[in-house]
């Protein structure tokens, strides 16, 4: 295990409130070959038992304080999330450290939140939405790091072991973390810290190599059917792009918020406004450190399903052909100024984004620089970054055979389609 994470000190006026987010860099994209949802799994136990606390003692103590804890695991890293008053901060900060250096991996616990893992999975695998992101993503990533969704795949839960935890656990530090404090900071935060350390485990087993083979590769097909039979169709289509903090990531911010941000956006009064046949519709482009996803998606009843499609595949051929109006790009930059300020309201936010930016090796005052950047943004230089970077789209389909094997005749007619 590597040393203290980095620290990012965020003092903010409140009322004696403290937001901790520790971001350590290792997520479900390093789930090695045979153990997707590995670190899903890691992540849900390091908060049951750690140091010298055991899961019963832990939840006291941070109930007890009025507190609130919980990990999350994203793509790129776990997040620990920890929220607190000044005055618990001495005997709360100290447990990220645990986690980290000392985590307990009881086998009754992974065994008990592996059981909720698998629920979890049961319950998206009948959500028509996820079955069709997931059946995207296999497409596009393969067996790379955005092949799966960070609860893993459930033949692989299935199979991990305390041990493979233990492995997983001796090397999750090793990419480092970045610890981020929001709000009222108290006066000891250098001497708490100064106990923070993480020291080498020496009973830790190297942890199996991770699957990147198909990070940042195509597969030849750009189509893939998943059937359910429902009245619903679900329509996605997109590709991999780019990591977030790339020059031209913020162009297809711009694009995410004209194309799918809110009732004014271009999908929702095209596809919902002009025409009514899309009762769900959006833009996933997430933050990412690799190749984010931008993927255009919509809901739909069978009857309407062609249609959809049709105008899907016409909005994204005009982001490669016309140049944005200027009304059109004054609005979306609006609404990208606004969903930064609007992601840090709270100290909780501004920790996570602060912790978020530094884990991906970004500077501190990036967002800043991207406004600024913002205001240098055209058409022009907007319809050339989609040029670059959006050129192949794939879809992926999930609904009723018959209708989805018409939509695919539909594509396979299309500009995008794999030859």
């Amino acid at each position: 295990m590597n040393g203290r994470p980095e620290v990012v000190i965020d003092p903010v006026t409140t009322t004696g409130v403290l937001s901790a987010k520790l971001w350590i860099r290792r997520g479900s994209g390093a789930d090695p070959v045979g153990q997707r949802g590995g670190h899903q799994l890691l992540g849900s136990v390091l908060s049951r038992g750690c140091g010298p606390l055991d899961h019963v003692q832990l939840a006291d103590l941070v109930e007890g304080c009025g507190a609130g804890l919980r990990c999350d695991t994203n793509e790129d890293g776990i997040l620990v999330s920890l929220k607190c008053t000044q005055n618990d901060a001495d005997r709360l900060l100290p447990i990220l450290g645990w986690m980290l250096q000392q985590p307990h991996l009881n086998p009754a616990q992974i065994a008990l939140e592996k059981d909720l893992s698998l629920q979890a999975l049961q319950r998206q695998q009948e959500d028509p939405f996820q079955r069709a992101f997931d059946g995207w993503r296999r497409l596009v990533y393969g067996h790379g790091p955005y092949g799966h969704d960070p609860l893993g795949i459930a033949e692989d839960l299935e199979s991990l072991h305390p041990q493979h935890l233990v492995a997983l656990a001796s090397g999750v530090n090793d990419e480092g973390s970045v610890l981020a404090l929001s709000g009222t900071i108290p006066q000891e935060i250098e001497t708490i810290l100064q106990n923070f350390e993480t020291q080498p485990n020496s009973t830790a087993k190297e942890p199996a190599t991770p699957d990147r083979s198909g990070e940042s590769q195509r597969q030849d097909q750009s189509l893939t059917l998943n059937t359910v039979e429902t009245e619903q169709v679900v329509l996605m289509l997109g590709q991999p792009t780019l990591p977030h903090g790339h020059p031209d990531d913020l162009a297809l911010r711009v694009f995410q918020a004209h194309l799918g941000s809110g009732m004014s956006s271009l999908l929702f009064r095209r596809l919902r406004e002009d025409h009514g046949v899309a009762y769900d519709v959006g833009v996933h482009h997430p933050a990412r450190q690799h190749s984010a996803p931008f993927v255009m998606h919509a809901s739909t009843g069978v009857e309407r399903a062609r249609l959809s499609l049709e105008l899907l595949m016409t909005s994204w051929e005009e982001l490669l052909t016309l140049v944005i109006e200027q009304g059109d790009l004054d609005l979306a930059k609006a609404k990208v100024r606004g969903q930064l300020a609007h992601a840090s309201q709270t100290t909780g936010q501004r920790a996570e984004r602060r912790a978020q930016i530094r884990a991906l090796g970004l500077p501190d005052d990036h967002d800043r620089r991207s406004l600024d950047e913002l205001d240098q943004l055209n058409g022009s230089a907007l319809r050339t970054a989609a040029c670059r970077h959006l050129q192949s789209p794939s879809l992926s389909l999930c609904g009723p055979e018959s209708t989805i094997n018409g939509l695919e005749s539909i594509w396979r007619r299309g500009p995008f389609a794999s030859a």
